[in-house]
């Protein structure tokens, strides 16, 4: 119950983007993966910058759907229904990249302290404690 109530949008969705970057790191699909994987990883970085300019900044849809299209080359209906949730939830296209640095130093924290563990052992150890907000899983592996 507890794991199921204190879920982290951070943590889920910095776990998935983990996820993608790990496949590519291992060969996975080869260089038309590795691509797919460069193109979204762009795309969380620009859908955290409209976040945050959206609501601390005053950026408009033009500017939002310019950034959106031809930085991020996203679809225009794509564009526009990340304008539709920026504008009505806060922070919540952040959690894609800001989850992905969470995660990314927690495995380096976790190496740190058990070098000679396999990845398995790894992942099943950071994904032990549910998926509360990054700092908690930090906190209850010691890390």
């Amino acid at each position: 119950m507890i794991r199921a109530i204190f879920g982290s949008g951070t943590f889920v969705e910095g776990w998935a983007t983990y996820a993608e970057q790990l496949m590519v790191e291992h060969g996975y699909g080869g260089s038309e993966v590795r691509m797919q994987q460069l193109k979204m990883r762009l795309r969380l970085i620009i859908n955290s910058m409209i976040d945050q300019k959206i609501h601390t900044a005053g950026m408009t849809e033009q500017e939002a759907m310019a950034m959106m299209m031809n930085d991020g080359f996203q679809e225009e209906g794509e564009a526009a229904g990340k304008w539709r949730r920026a504008c009505l939830t806060s922070a919540q296209l952040s959690t894609y990249y800001v989850g992905n640095q969470e995660i990314n130093g927690l495995v380096k924290a976790y190496k740190a302290k058990h070098p000679g563990d396999n990845t398995k052992t790894m992942h099943d150890a950071l994904l032990s404690v549910g998926s509360p907000a990054p700092r908690y899983v930090r906190e209850a592996l010691g890390l």
